[in-house]
């Protein structure tokens, strides 16, 4: 099945061939002039040279115009293989497609709202015929049922003929293209983007960057380079200080070697002050009894990180290296992860 961009949009248009597989683009005089697009020739050629089909309005109001039109826009240098020329289905427009087509022009019969019109582009040997659905729901009708039909019909008697699903509005759209067997799509950008969207994939892919991350990076990878450390001798107030320095709710208490011999968090601040009152910002960290922290190597992997989260119930861990304090990791940097 062929999938065409519906846009005059150049920017647009070039972003979304970067995909490498887009069939090609169709557009409209008012698409254009929603855009303020007045040199219509020089956008033609423009986008003949970016994009693998283009499909473009061969407008008039006599077969005699419209052939004249198409072969007109032929001779700026467009590719007869590449250039499909779109024409509104009425009965000039169907003779005009049946002489385009005896000069191997490529042919869409387009403004497509019944069956009949449909048989008869199909009768003229049309390349595409293109019921517009949109616009069709919007006026209250079935247009499923008419692209259904119109399939049909084109598999059934055999017609060299593509139905081409056009005027989409959303994903259900696209769907129901799918669903009835559609040879062409043509839809708008940001419908496009949104088909490779799933709520549920969103959750599995960012599950496999975690665990991925969990098992390749270091615990120093996901470390602030901020390092809150107190000695025995230090106050409480010199802890709460550098606490707040740091960004960090907890300091780590070491020996005269660096190395992590406890660790003071707000809470036990809070504590504290809630048992003795303010003066208890005046002790020394050596006044208290210490917990022995729970720290990591800082080569050691997430993964080891997550389970001593989990094994310890602890928040924070002091990372050491060669059994120095070097700094803390939160539980909530763990957590940063999954919306990285």
């Amino acid at each position: 099945m062929e999938l065409y961009l519906d846009s005059a949009d150049i920017n647009e248009i070039k972003e979304a061939f970067e995909l490498g597989f887009l069939s090609g683009l169709t557009t409209t005089p008012t698409f254009m002039h929603r855009h303020g697009i007045t040199d219509i020739d020089g956008t033609i050629v423009e986008l003949s040279k970016i994009v693998p089909v283009l499909q473009i309005e061969a407008l008039g109001s006599t077969a005699d115009e419209i052939v004249a039109e198409a072969k007109r826009q032929h001779n700026l240098g467009l590719d007869k293989k590449r250039t499909v020329y779109k024409i509104p289905i009425s009965i000039e427009g169907v003779k005009a497609c049946k002489r385009l087509r005896d000069e191997d022009f490529l042919v869409n019969i387009h403004l497509v709202y019944t069956l009949q019109q449909a048989y008869m582009a199909m009768a003229a040997g049309a390349t595409y015929v293109c019921p517009l659905v949109g616009r069709l729901q919007d006026q209250g009708h079935d247009a499923i049922d008419l692209i259904d039909q119109c399939v049909q019909a084109v598999n059934y008697y055999e017609y060299d003929t593509k139905i081409m699903f056009s005027s989409v509005r959303n994903n259900e759209h696209i769907r129901n293209a799918l669903s009835v067997g559609v040879h062409t799509i043509t839809a708008p950008w940001k419908v496009i983007k949104q088909l490779p969207e799933n709520n549920l994939t969103e959750l599995g892919t960012r599950q496999f960057f975690e665990h991925t991350r969990l098992m390749t990076q270091q615990v120093r990878s996901i470390m602030t380079g901020v390092n809150p450390t107190v000695s025995k001798n230090d106050s409480m107030h010199d802890c709460l200080v550098k606490m707040t320095v740091g960004g960090f709710g907890a300091a780590t208490v070491v020996d005269d070697a660096g190395a992590p011999i406890g660790i003071f968090t707000d809470g036990d601040l809070r504590r504290m002050i809630e048992k003795e009152g303010g003066q208890a910002v005046n002790k020394k960290v050596g006044d208290l009894q210490l917990k022995q922290p729970k720290s990591i190597e800082a080569n050691a992997l997430l993964l080891s990180a997550s389970n001593l989260f989990k094994d310890s119930q602890v928040d924070t861990l002091i990372v050491t290296e060669n059994n120095k304090a070097i700094g803390m990791i939160d539980i909530q940097d763990l957590m940063k992860l999954d919306r990285a």
